[in-house]
């Protein structure tokens, strides 16, 4: 694979590949060929779906019931960013009354 682009595979595709591993018993090498893929790039796969696939478990099979720590943290930001909002235009308001006040005077 030294001068082709080098593939990305999906998700899906990536389980599907882990998968005739796991359970039609296709050897490592075979699917590395077949797919030219590096050796350590599988098995890197098959880590991270064994360390990872416990989630599937933990809310009973379903992968979005519960949003992500990243999701959550991005929801309190988009809060806090419109609060700041906020009360910068109440200050702007106040600023502009009081400069049309003292301009009054």
């Amino acid at each position: 694979m030294s001068n082709k682009a080098k593939k990305y595979y999906s998700p899906t595709e990536k389980m599907a590949i882990l998968r005739k591993h796991l359970i039609e018993k296709v050897p490592v090498s075979e699917l590395c060929e077949q797919y030219h893929i590096a050796p350590t790039a599988f098995y890197h796969w098959q880590k991270l779906l064994f360390e990872n696939g416990g989630a599937v478990f933990s809310n009973g099979g379903k992968a979005h019931a519960k949003p992500s720590d990243q999701e959550e943290k991005i929801a309190q930001l988009e809060q806090k960013l419109q609060r700041k909002a906020e009360v910068l235009s109440e200050l702007m308001e106040e600023h502009i009354a009081l400069k049309k006040n003292l301009g009054e005077s």
